[in-house]
């Protein structure tokens, strides 16, 4: 019963993605990722009892039990700076229910008129706030979701979305795995810049992830942006994503993570150099968690992230 609900959820979320799916914009969604979740590479659609992760699986949050506040800051190229924040606390009677922002500041550009005289400075900014549900379906089956109010701005002009995250999370605590499906980012435009129409950055997600008996590692492995559009069915999977998380002490876990599909962007083999590879290290106390991730572009840049995890 619990599969064929499984895979009737997915088929329709599929189904939703395909139909939906154009050319996107409003790319700073795709900033939305904890340092954990970067030091893994992004293969964590299926983590559990982590606040941050309902980012990429609204799901999870129907594991973590504990009332927290979590903040990440990301440094990007040149001056773009992006920042997330998560409020989680749960109810018997209700359910479990988060409220988050993620924010980014694309920096400062030089203004020029149609001579090429420089006028003013200008900036761009972008802000989407969130509200996350998160309940039980069946035991060890969780379901999720997430509705997201998007604004991104330009100087003087701006626009504005509106999109739904959905996701799903099946453990089955016997062999250690979890097994998690996501939907990000399905939603339309509000109101564009000026007469230019754009959809958002649809991404379906599917993943495992899995903790070795005598041996503390958690290995997780997903599929993601199997909604872009590609040559042949079969191109979507090579979207691929891997991680191991070791724990070498009750306060210490070193993380370290491939993304293939960051590798496969970086064009010139002179420029790729350790593109895709990402890693990082989780310090953990009794109330506080402290994640730092490094991710890898090739030779262009590295991206830094520092995240921070309040136990309330």
């Amino acid at each position: 019963m619990i599969c064929r609900k499984i895979i009737f959820t997915v088929a329709v979320f599929c189904l939703m993605a395909t139909v939906s799916f154009s050319q996107p914009g409003f790319y700073f969604l795709n900033l939305n990722s904890s340092a954990r979740s970067a030091a893994l590479g992004g293969a964590v659609v299926s983590m559990p009892e982590d606040a941050s992760m309902i980012f990429i699986n609204p799901a999870t949050l129907s594991t973590v039990d504990e009332r927290q506040v979590s903040a990440t800051f990301l440094k990007h190229v040149l001056d773009i700076n992006s920042g997330l924040i998560t409020y989680n606390s749960s109810s018997e009677s209700i359910g479990h229910y988060a409220v988050s922002a993620l924010f980014t500041s694309n920096g400062s550009f030089q203004g020029a008129d149609s001579r090429g005289i420089k006028t003013n400075t200008f900036s761009g900014n972008e802000l989407a706030l969130s509200g996350t549900y998160s309940h039980s379906l069946d035991s060890n089956f969780y379901y999720g979701a997430s509705l997201k109010f998007i604004y991104s701005g330009l100087e003087q002009t701006s626009s504005t979305a509106i999109a739904v995250d959905a996701g799903l999370l099946y453990q089955i605590p016997k062999s250690r795995v979890n097994i998690g499906f996501s939907l990000l980012n399905l939603g339309t435009q509000l109101s564009k810049y000026v007469s230019t129409s754009e959809s958002l950055p649809v991404d379906v997600r599917l993943g495992v992830n899995h903790r070795l008996r005598g041996l503390p590692l958690l290995m997780n492995f997903s599929f993601h942006h199997l909604a872009d559009q590609t040559d042949g069915f079969f191109d979507k999977f090579a979207n691929i994503s891997i991680g191991g998380e070791l724990t070498i002490s009750k306060v210490i876990d070193l993380r370290l993570g491939y993304d293939n599909r960051i590798r496969s962007a970086v064009v010139t083999s002179t420029q790729r150099g350790y593109s895709g590879i990402s890693g990082g290290v989780g310090i953990k106390t009794k109330n506080i968690l402290i994640d730092y991730a490094a991710s890898s572009l090739g030779s262009p840049a590295t991206l830094h992230r520092l995240s921070v995890n309040f136990k309330l």
